[in-house]
């Protein structure tokens, strides 16, 4: 059956269209890009995967000035950054206990829509494409406001420059630091080299961790087990924890990190190991202390977390990421110092916070199909 000649001249403007708009693209990527806005908001781990096109663009257009708008939460490897040159933080938490509409909000809102506006920024990347990133664009004064189609919220529709996504935003066989490369990619940045690079540890934090680390034998090299995280289904199971650390124990400086809450998940699993030479670094440091504490480590273990990023973003120690829930392929590490775990389930990843599976017996179940065993190969490999 042919089509009603109204639907074929339809697809005909809809593909005039894009064509117009990849010539448009195509002539403005050959002007010189001065100044670039990034658009990156929250939350930490998915800032962290929006610095290699920090470092493309840089290292494309060494003179480039780069901005960056964030929330407070997730500007502790954006502010500083040698990579960024301006950081515009948003303090999402003070506006929340003030109340949304308050007047110092709102003034505060305008002095850091002005600041950006004085930058003369020749584009704005919105990477986060949601509608608290778009809804900044109205107000900034800049021409090229660029984002992918596939956007959330409505967020496409506050860009002039929409380009066609090569995956969709949430594929889980396409990695999310591939999706915002794109978008440096899009202003004749060069993508080859996915690399990051944060600022240095100031003396004092490397002074605290010195005496952290103090009691380590020199002559063993260092795993650093980071075993908690946020999700419950993205928890390894406690007994493969256990395994695990009793075929370690005499092999390598073990050291734990996490948060105060996660003490008791840490004391469960060093139950019945006969481990007693460890650290406990769990609720000792904070994110950029933990950061140090990777840069000292040879191994980083790991579920999918943001200890994981922060591992993986100061580029050092081999990182070994077990995955459940979530799609490695989309959010792991990656390099060629970085391993990942994951179980084959057809039900993953579901990229669910509950296990929506019903019978009881099957719950969680990704959590626990990654053995020790598994895990202990790949250590015999690496220590």
């Amino acid at each position: 059956m042919t089509p009603p000649k109204s639907l074929k001249n339809i697809k005909k403007s809809k593909s005039f269209v894009w064509f117009l708009l990849f010539t448009y693209n195509k002539y403005m990527n050959k002007q010189e890009i001065k100044k670039v806005l990034i658009l990156r908001l929250s939350a930490l781990g998915d800032t962290i995967h929006t610095l290699p096109a920090a470092y493309a663009i840089k290292k494309t257009y060494p003179d480039c000035e780069i901005g960056w708008v964030v929330e407070d939460k997730a500007q502790l490897f954006i502010k500083d950054n040698p990579l960024i040159d301006h950081c515009y933080v948003i303090p999402k938490k003070q506006w929340k206990k003030r109340g949304i509409l308050s007047l110092e909000n709102i003034k505060e809102f305008k002095n850091i829509i002005e600041q950006i506006n004085k930058e003369n920024y020749d584009v704005v990347l919105d990477t986060q494409q949601l509608f608290k990133s778009a809804s900044l664009l109205p107000f900034l004064n800049i021409k090229r406001k660029i984002t992918l189609t596939g956007g959330r919220e409505g967020s496409r529709f506050f860009s002039n420059e929409i380009y066609p996504e090569y995956h969709k935003l949430f594929d889980p066989e396409y990695h999310v630091v591939k999706r915002n490369l794109e978008f440096a990619q899009h202003i004749g940045a060069d993508t080859s080299e996915v690399k990051i690079i944060l600022k240095e540890a100031a003396c004092e934090i490397k002074t605290k961790i010195d005496e952290l680390l103090s009691n380590t034998d020199l002559n063993k090299k260092t795993v650093v087990i980071s075993p908690a995280t946020t999700w419950e289904n993205k928890h390894w199971a406690e007994m493969h924890w256990k395994d695990t650390i009793k075929w370690l124990k005499d092999k390598a400086n073990i050291i734990f990190t996490g948060m105060e809450a996660d003490k008791a998940l840490i004391e469960r699993i060093l139950e019945d190991t006969d481990c007693n030479s460890y650290i406990n670094l769990a609720g000792k440091t904070n994110l950029e202390e933990l950061a140090e504490v990777f840069r000292r480590a040879h191994i980083v273990i790991s579920p999918d977390s943001g200890s994981a990023h922060i591992a993986w973003a100061v580029s050092k120690p081999v990182i070994i990421t077990l995955f459940s829930a979530t799609a490695e392929r989309r959010s792991a590490p990656f390099g060629e110092n970085c391993y990942v775990l994951a179980p084959q389930l057809e039900c993953r990843p579901c990229l669910k916070k509950k296990c929506r599976l019903k019978n009881k017996q099957d719950k969680n179940k990704c959590c626990s199909l990654v053995t020790a065993e598994d895990l202990i190969q790949l250590l015999q490999k690496l220590l």
